[in-house]
């Protein structure tokens, strides 16, 4: 577990111009294989942390595959 200053009961990060993007993610660079997904957090400041919801209903971090805008 963790503290990090910007987020709080009342306090939550900056978000970037990204959030509520429409993305093609995938995984390992093998972009034959491709699954739509949607940024939902978009940190413009510490934790700088990008969350994507898979079209399947799963969430992955932006550390965790590749993805571009659409």
């Amino acid at each position: 577990m963790g503290c990090v200053k910007t987020i709080g009961f009342n306090t939550f990060p900056m978000q970037g111009i990204d959030i509520g993007r429409k993305v093609k993610v995938y995984f390992s660079y093998d972009t034959s294989h491709t699954i739509q997904g949607e940024i939902v957090r978009d940190d413009a400041e510490h934790p700088f942390l990008t969350i994507i919801k898979l079209s399947d209903g799963r969430y992955v971090l932006a550390t965790e595959c590749q993805y571009s805008l659409e």
